[in-house]
């Protein structure tokens, strides 16, 4: 699969900041790429590493999930990539008025409501949240964000049987039991 071909039909489709309506293409199948995105968030291509910010992104704005398989997509390819545990990794973090905003690797950013809810699933045998980004694409939160949530929440979150949990806006969320 050649890459730069990809990445021109990416750009083609979409518009500016917009992301690209993936969920509405049912392309056929083009086979897969040796593109892998490994668990700390990192995106390696044939055994080496993306170094441009500005394609991971662009590529990232067309990932698709159906089943347990991701794809790339665009209006008339769809590549069967590997994702080793989920395509995004919260990096960063920011509280203001009320609201927990969160941003990606991929610099997707977002605020921790019912429509990008929080749930709490096993990696490296430890309960750690993962946040909906968007069309049933999640990010894990990555370590030392989930120790900055937890430090800041015994301070100034409650703590409900036992769980310590975080309040954005009307939206409450676990970070798991203490």
């Amino acid at each position: 699969m050649d890459l730069s071909k990809l990445s021109q039909d990416i750009s083609r489709s979409n518009e500016g900041d917009k992301l690209p309506p993936v969920d509405q293409w049912n392309p056929s199948f083009c086979g897969d790429m040796n593109l892998v995105i490994k668990r700390n968030g990192d995106w390696w291509h044939e055994g080496t590493p993306f170094t441009r910010v500005a394609l991971v992104k662009l590529f990232a704005s067309v990932i698709k999930k159906e089943g347990e398989q991701y794809f790339l997509v665009t209006p008339v390819e769809k590549i069967g990539i590997q994702v080793e545990d989920v395509p995004f990794v919260i990096i960063d973090w920011q509280y203001k008025e009320h609201h927990l905003n969160v941003t990606t690797q991929t610099g997707d950013q977002f605020t921790l409501s019912p429509t990008h809810p929080v749930e709490l699933r096993m990696f490296e045998g430890n309960a750690i949240p993962y946040c909906l980004v968007r069309r049933n694409l999640w990010a894990r939160v990555n370590q030392n964000v989930y120790y900055q949530w937890v430090e800041s929440a015994s301070q100034n979150q409650q703590a409900k049987n036992g769980e310590l949990c975080w309040q954005s806006g009307d939206y409450s969320f676990s970070l798991g039991t203490f």
